[in-house]
C-alpha cells in the first residue's frame, strides 16, 4: 500500500464520506476560516481522525500543482488491482461486463476524469498499458473526485495480450476513432463490452486498432474535428449504458 496527499475541499470530503478507515490524518492551513474546511475538521475529529493545523506554505509543498484550498489528507490508497485479477472480475460481471482501455492517456486531469466517468458508469475495470501511462498520481486522485478508488484500475504488460484474452473470455471489442464511416450509436453495446480509447495526440497504435473487433466515431457535425479524450469516453460510456437500460 501506498500513501499519498488528497488535497481540495470536495476531494477529501469525499474520502471522508466514502472511505475514511484509510485517512491517517488531516492537515487544516493555520488561520483558515472556511466554514467546510472547519466542517471538514470537525468531522474528522469525530471519526477519531488526527487534525493538524500547519502554515499555508506547508500545504502548498505538498500539494504542488493541485487547489489544496487550505485542506489536505494523508490518504492510505488501497492495492492495485493485478492483470491477475482480470479474469475473476469479467467472470463476476458476466454479461454485464463494461471494460474501459485506454491505450497510452498521458495527461494526468484526463486520466482522472476518465476514472470519475468509469466509476460512474460502474466499469467493470479500466485497462491502461504500465508504459504508456501516467500512474495514480495525487492529480490523477483528484481530478478523479474520488472515482480512482471505487474502479479497478489494471496496469498491464502487454495490452495486446490483454485485449486478445478478452475476445478469448467472449469480450467484443470496439476502439474509437475518427477516420471511420461507423458510429458509435450504430454499434450494438449491449453485452459484455470493451471500449478502447487513444493517447490524447495520436489515438490508439495500430496494433490495437487491429485487435478491435469494431472501429467506430462519435459523430461531430460542427467545426470541430476530435473531442478531449476523457469526454469523448464520458460519451461512449454512457452510450453504452442507455442501450444496457433499454434492454430491460
Amino acid at each position: 500500500m501506498s500513501e499519498s496527499w488528497i488535497v481540495g475541499i470536495n476531494p477529501v470530503e469525499g474520502a471522508l464520506s466514502n472511505d475514511a478507515a484509510r485517512i491517517r490524518e488531516l492537515l487544516v492551513e493555520a488561520g483558515q476560516r472556511n466554514a467546510r474546511v472547519h466542517e471538514l475538521a470537525e468531522r474528522a475529529k469525530a471519526l477519531k481522525i488526527p487534525v493538524h493545523h500547519r502554515p499555508r506554505e506547508q500545504l502548498d509543498k505538498l500539494a504542488g500543482e493541485a487547489r489544496h484550498q487550505g485542506v489536505a489528507a494523508l490518504y492510505e490508497a488501497p492495492p492495485l488491482a493485478h492483470e491477475n485479477d482480470l479474469a475473476g472480475l469479467l467472470e463476476r460481471d458476466g454479461a454485464d461486463t463494461l471494460v474501459l482501455v485506454l491505450d497510452g492517456v498521458t495527461d494526468p486531469h484526463n486520466l482522472g476524469a476518465c476514472l470519475r466517468s468509469a466509476a460512474a458508469a460502474k466499469v467493470t475495470a479500466v485497462i491502461v498499458p504500465k508504459d504508456r501511462a501516467v500512474g495514480l498520481t495525487p492529480v490523477v486522485r483528484r481530478a478523479s473526485a474520488g472515482g480512482a478508488d471505487r474502479v479497478p484500475l489494471i496496469a498491464v504488460t502487454n495490452l495486446a495480450r490483454t485485449l486478445r484474452e478478452l475476445k478469448d473470455a467472449g469480450v467484443w471489442i470496439t476502439g474509437l476513432a475518427g477516420d471511420t464511416d461507423s458510429s458509435v450509436y450504430g454499434i450494438d453495446f449491449k453485452g459484455p463490452v470493451a471500449l478502447v480509447l487513444g493517447s490524447e495526440g495520436e489515438g490508439m497504435r495500430r496494433l490495437t486498432r487491429e485487435l478491435c473487433d469494431f472501429v467506430a466515431k462519435i459523430p461531430m457535425p460542427g467545426a470541430m474535428e476530435s473531442l478531449n479524450v476523457s469526454v469523448a469516453t464520458g460519451v461512449v460510456l454512457f452510450e453504452a449504458l442507455r442501450q444496457r437500460s433499454a434492454k430491460r
